[in-house]
């Protein structure tokens, strides 16, 4: 028997459980293998395949599907088979931009409570892919951190804390070494109270190193980082690890690149200093390229703000500007195609 508790389950979980009607048991998903699950019940790990009503769900919205860290309700069949029914209401969710280069999102996790992206102190971070993280981590809903790994290869640690601070303000900065022991038992508080972290950063930072390090075994494999400084693929799905004492971690693959859709609270918590400057602008419309009267200018120019901030910013803003522009095409298209599909059957009814 597991107590569901200490992964989370709540009164407000069983409450969203309670409205629906199917038979079953709660659990929560623990790994995806295409339209397979495993899911944590009380009663133990169960193999999952999709229920009837959740298939067609799907078919509508991809994200519909099961997803790490969700919570659900699983049925067993009299003659064997077990189908997850309902996935309930998510919390938070990670949705980044499909790999495919379609512009659906694709839900990396849900249901985490704190995000850590997670970078290596060596060899030294990139700030403008820290900051595309924790915009993502901002606007899934949960609360980010940046854990920045391998301090022991490290000589000046702390000051490359401090850029990152500067680049992720309102973010708490974690040092750590999973080879000295510093900072885990400050990764570690972060799941107090039966919380989730999720785990987000390139191959080779130390992702896995970090889960082993948390649960105080070798529960996921690990690999050296290559000559080129470049991470090895080494966790290959994502995976809800429970934690000793209660809590969890899910680690992620590495992410090669990631896309925002949809992300403009998140941008705007993780560059608050320039979404100040800019509601001081004298136009309305300024593109902060060099009209009169532009506070972000002025900034860059006094030097109270960086230019490689004011470039990441710009990019970003750019990137969802564009997918944003995507996603409508493609619900036009899908109108479209229903109202075709609508005027067809009639037409073929009044025959």
């Amino acid at each position: 028997m597991l107590d569901l508790v200490e992964l989370g389950w709540d009164d407000s979980w069983r409450e969203l459980a309670s409205a629906y009607p199917h038979p079953g048991e709660v659990g929560r998903v623990i790994r995806v293998d295409k339209t397979l699950c495993t899911v944590v019940t009380a009663s133990g790990p169960v193999r999952a395949s999709y229920g009837g009503a959740l298939l067609d769900a799907v078919a509508i919205d991809v994200r519909s599907a099961p997803c790490t860290g969700d919570w659900c309700v699983v049925r067993h069949w009299p003659d064997g088979p077990t189908t997850v029914e309902v996935v309930l209401e998510r919390r938070t969710a990670v949705v980044r931009a499909a790999s495919s280069g379609t512009s659906a999102g694709q839900v990396l996790v849900a249901n985490v409570d704190v995000l850590a992206v997670v970078v290596a102190l060596h060899p030294e971070p990139n700030l403008s892919r820290i900051e595309r993280l924790v915009t993502l981590a901002w606007e899934s809903g949960g609360r980010p951190v940046v854990v920045l790994t391998k301090a022991d290869l490290a000589g000046d640690a702390e000051m490359l804390a401090e850029d990152v601070r500067v680049a992720a303000p309102s973010v708490d900065v974690i040092v750590c070494s999973t080879v000295t022991g510093d900072g885990i038992e400050d990764v570690r508080a972060l799941v107090d109270g039966n919380l989730t972290l999720g785990l987000l950063g390139a191959s080779g930072h130390g992702k896995s190193s970090l889960t082993n390090a948390l649960v105080g075994a070798e529960v996921l494999t690990t690999k050296e980082i290559r000559d080129d400084g470049k991470g090895r693929h080494t966790t290959v799905r994502r995976e809800l690890v429970a934690l000793p004492g209660g809590g969890a971690v899910i680690d992620t693959p590495g992410l090669r690149g990631v896309g925002l859709q949809e992300a403009a609270e998140g941008l705007a918590s993780t560059f608050p200093d320039i979404e100040a400057l800019v509601e001081q602008c004298r136009f309305n419309d300024c593109s902060h390229q060099g009209e009169p009267g532009c506070s972000v200018q002025a900034a860059i120019a006094d030097g109270t703000l960086a230019e490689r901030r004011l470039d990441s910013w710009q990019r970003l803003r750019r990137e969802m500007v564009w997918m944003a522009s995507r996603t409508d095409a493609r619900l036009r298209k899908e109108q479209l195609k229903k109202w075709k599909a609508v005027t067809k059957q009639n037409r073929q009814s009044r025959r």
